[in-house]
């Protein structure tokens, strides 16, 4: 299995940025599709997006497309999501997560979060 530790969130005001970062522990990431979940307050976690193991095919929930990119360097186990444009709406927790089955919000391992609000 792998590990993996998010950070980059924190407090932005409508129509900025931030970056996430997702950090996998051992040397299997590259091997793994990866991808973005949210969860925002009393609410189902739901699918933001994700990349495949190579990097050439990514996939983004409607409400994000446009807005947020999902990349990932497989020499430093590494998978980020610049967000842009961001709105109040975008408030929630955001985890990382390997193996994620499209269509649905099931992954094979999870992060422990990042908390990211939007203010208006």
């Amino acid at each position: 299995q792998v590990q993996l530790v998010e950070s980059g969130g924190g407090l932005v005001q409508a129509g900025g940025s931030l970056r996430l970062s997702c950090a996998a522990s051992g040397r299997t990431f590259s091997r793994y599709a990866m991808g973005w979940f949210r969860q925002a307050p009393g609410k189902e976690r739901d699918f933001v997006a994700a990349i495949s193991w190579t990097g050439g095919s990514t996939y983004y929930a409607d409400s994000v497309k446009g807005r947020f990119t999902v990349s990932r360097d497989n020499a430093k186990n590494t998978m980020y999501l610049q967000m842009n444009n961001l709105k109040p709406e975008d408030t929630a927790v955001y985890y990382c997560a390997a193996d994620p089955v499209l269509g649905t919000n099931s992954a094979g391992n999870w992060g422990q979060g990042t908390q990211v609000t939007v203010s208006s």
